[in-house]
């Protein structure tokens, strides 16, 4: 039998070796020792480091451990550089970009096969997949860069960004970096992961030959210390970060109070739902691609296997059998589908789980076979007997390890695929598009793929729910999260508010003139007594006491968050029905204006009709934005469409200013529920009564029990708790930089999204607050991936 005749009968391939010399020439050019790239010069090495191939163990390079003062230098660079490159017009910064994006197509190969040496993927995936969605990313943004002007309004760049990367897709991940931030006009100081050091570093020599002005990208190396230099550089306007949600919990706690602008993109553990109607074969061909793509080293791997009863037996029969057929081996062979994983200590620590995993009950299976005896390899493997709160389901492994459970009902379904703390991706496997396009919304992640999976691309959002972290790259999104309102830079801090002395009362609170001035709090659409049993009063601006309010405490907020968290129903109420609800909010307020307005004279000793009309106008405002701010469709180069879909945060937390007791709290209040947020609200300490009369007004207009809720008491104290409660999905703090420093701090837990004042003075009777401004603090975007063609 001749060869060719082998072949078809045993259907193996040869190997298919992709050659390396190449890379290596590019290497001995840099003697294989690597500095810092810093104001369009490299730097002397330093301390070094070896980066090294894991499939063999060579070293392939010496990388420089960047110091506290290499990052200085970095910082002092781009800072130096700010003022040219952002005053070049959009088209003059696009054309850097589009230069960017030719030569890496140009040097493809190259980028490629050093990619796949210093990481340990599959040359046919850097080659593939990588590669070109670096070059698609810095053509997009050119782009935007050139249409800024007329996208984005009024914004401008932050300025100086700190950018840190992960291994485990090194220039790709630069690139959803470096493209948006040069587009707004920022300028970077971005650190690569040590482990994955060597395309970042090419990608410097890349920006040296086309001419990048000096110091616009800046390229610093080294490992976890150099990361938290940039992370804790008061000359750095905003940090990207892209890795480990414990990581991604450091950088959340130091750069509380900081004020610098924070996009995380962390860890997951996603979901991958099979229902019985689906076509298995390819959804076994999408699975192979959702956890073993990359040797299951993704952020969003498809980790969670969930198939429906009815089919799993065959299912995962099949699976097995597809199993057996994936090849583990060089990376640099175009006929290999498994490669290396980055480094021994991921080896270990994939180890270490899947033995606790096995002392929990957990069967595992591998398909026969070898792996090379040198370098970081593993075998595919699939978890069977597992539970939800089983280790190797609850924890991100981040290796080619597939946990597989069933489910019976599509409810049961959502039920376990949002039992997590992650929400990056999901995926949905159906040839009913309607279960399909039912079952996407419901999923708590910031990416859904129907009937595909890892579909990527420049002009569409990604980006992650909960402890996946929150802001977006790509897409409109991704452009806006290098971008500020030119307003907010110039804000000033807000005045103190003046003292009031209470006036001489007597010393017996039974000889008050007043029998019942407490007002009680509003919790789940009922009237409440504080936990305390203790009240605060409220004096007006001559120090009498006008009236008094409960002194909330933990309890009543997580009270509240319980009443907020049953009334979820609400962000699925139709958009068209939250809008008939706030204008009969706006018209029941507008009704009662003159008792509101002299409430608000009593309190603040101010004229108060002015602040209800705007108060009325706000809710009017945002009545009307409830069913017109919506998302879009993108159509991205793959034969599918993106729905953008804007979904509110969940369960709001909203501390309102001291100021403008009434105005204060509805003109934050109104977007949130507009949007289909429920909200535990601690109005103005000073002036709370306005906001426990506005309760009445909620009662008479056909709000849901539990959609707003008002403790009233201390608000530092209450912001903290709201901070710290993992049912609480979003805080939005107007008080003071230590207040703000605080709960920024205290969020960490969850990482849920918040927006505070830090003292500055954020008026809210300013027309810029009644539109799209706070519509996008109260909403984030879930791109659903829906692919047609027959």
């Amino acid at each position: 039998m001749n060869k060719i005749a082998q072949i078809f009968e045993t259907l193996e391939y040869g190997p298919a070796p992709e050659a390396p010399d190449q890379a290596y020439a590019w290497l001995d050019s840099h003697d294989r020792r690597f500095g810092h790239y810093i104001d369009g010069a490299w730097t002397e090495p330093g301390t070094t480091f070896s980066s090294d191939n894991p499939a063999t163990g060579e070293s392939l390079a010496q990388i420089t451990d960047g110091s506290a003062e290499d990052v200085d230098r970095a910082v002092a660079a781009a800072r130096a550089a700010l003022p040219g490159w952002s005053a070049l017009s959009g088209y003059q910064r696009g054309k850097y970009l589009y230069a960017i994006a030719r030569a890496v197509q140009k040097h493809a190969r190259l980028f490629s096969v050093l990619e796949s040496l210093d990481n340990g993927k599959p040359i046919r995936e850097s080659r593939d997949i990588d590669i070109p969605l670096v070059a698609r990313h810095f053509y997009h943004h050119a782009g935007w860069a050139t249409h800024l002007e007329r996208a984005f309004p009024d914004h401008v760049p932050y300025g100086v960004c700190g950018q840190i990367i992960p291994w485990n897709f090194p220039l790709l991940m630069l690139a959803w970096k470096i493209a948006p931030a040069l587009a707004a006009g920022n300028v970077v100081l971005l650190k690569p992961a040590e482990f994955t050091s060597l395309t970042a570093l090419l990608f410097a020599e890349i920006c040296d030959r086309i001419g990048l002005p000096k110091g616009v990208v800046n390229i610093v190396t080294g490992q976890g210390d150099t990361g938290a230099a940039i992370v804790n550089h008061s000359g750095v306007d905003k940090i990207a970060f892209t890795g480990s949600t414990e990581v991604g919990k450091i950088i959340r706690a130091a750069s509380a109070g900081t004020g610098k602008g924070l996009s995380l993109e962390l860890g997951g553990k996603s979901p991958y739902l099979v229902f019985e109607d689906a076509d298995i074969d390819s959804a076994i061909e999408g699975l192979v691609d959702a956890i073993w793509f990359n040797q299951g080293q993704v952020c969003c791997a498809g980790s969670r296997l969930l198939v429906q009863e009815s089919i799993e037996e065959q299912f995962l029969t099949r699976l097995k059998r597809r199993m057996a057929t994936l090849r583990v081996g060089d990376p640099l062979d175009k006929s290999v589908d498994i490669g290396a994983l980055v480094a021994p200590v991921q080896v270990e620590r994939i180890r270490d789980l899947m033995k606790r995993g096995v002392a929990e009950g957990a069967h595992v299976y591998e398909p026969d076979g070898d792996v090379p005896s040198n370098g970081c390899f593993l075998k595919p493997a699939l978890v069977t007997n597992v539970s939800p709160a089983s280790t190797l389901v609850a924890e991100e492994i981040f290796g080619p390890v597939l946990v597989a459970m069933s489910f019976r009902t599509p409810e049961e379904a959502v039920q376990l695929a949002n039992n997590t703390r992650y929400g990056l991706a999901a995926t949905v496997w159906s040839e009913n598009i309607n279960l399909a396009l039912d079952i996407a919304p419901k999923l708590k992640a910031g990416v859904v793929w129907i009937n595909g999976t890892n579909n990527f691309d420049a002009a569409v959002g990604f980006g992650g729910y909960k402890e996946s972290g929150f802001g977006r790259e790509g897409g409109r999104e991704g452009m806006g999260a290098y971008l500020k309102p030119k307003w907010e830079k110039a804000l000033k801090p807000a005045a103190a508010p003046s003292p009031v002395t209470a006036a001489v009362r007597s010393a017996n609170p039974l000889d008050s003139d007043h029998l019942d001035q407490t007002a009680k709090m509003y919790i789940g659409g009922k009237q409440a007594r504080p936990d305390s049993g203790y009240s605060r009063p409220v004096l007006g601006s001559d120090g009498t006491l006008v009236g008094e309010v409960g002194e909330g405490n933990r309890k009543d907020i997580r009270n509240a968050v319980e009443a907020a968290r049953s009334a979820s129903g609400w962000a699925n109420t139709a958009a068209h029905s939250r809008a008939q609800i706030l204008y009969f909010l706006a018209e029941n307020l507008d009704y009662r204006r003159a008792e509101f307005a002299a409430r608000i004279k009593a309190q603040t000793g101010e004229d108060g009709e002015a602040e209800v009309d705007l108060a009325v106008e706000r809710l009017f405002g945002f009545a009307g934005w409830a069913d017109k701010y919506d998302g879009a469709v993108h159509n991205p180069p793959p034969r599918a469409v993106a729905a953008a879909m804007v979904e509110p945060l969940g369960v709001l937390g909203i501390v309102a200013p001291e100021v403008r007791p009434l105005l204060g709290s509805v003109a934050l209040l109104a977007p949130a529920i507009a949007m289909g947020n429920t909200v535990v609200l601690v109005p103005s300490s000073r002036s709370a009564l306005s906001m426990t009369d506005f309760y009445q007004v909620l009662e008479t207009s056909d709000v849901p029990n539990g959609v707003v809720n008002i403790v009233t008491g201390d608000p530092a104290i209450l912001a903290k708790t709201l901070a710290e409660h993992d049912g609480v999905d979003g805080l939005w703090l107007m008080g003071s930089v230590e207040t703000s420093a605080l709960v920024e701090k205290a969020s960490t837990g969850n990482l849920k999204q918040t927006w505070t004042s830090r003292g500055l003075d954020y008026d809210f009777a300013d027309p810029r607050f009644a539109g799209d401004y706070l519509l996008g603090k109260a909403t984030q975007v879930k791109n659903v991936w829906i692919p047609y063609g027959a």
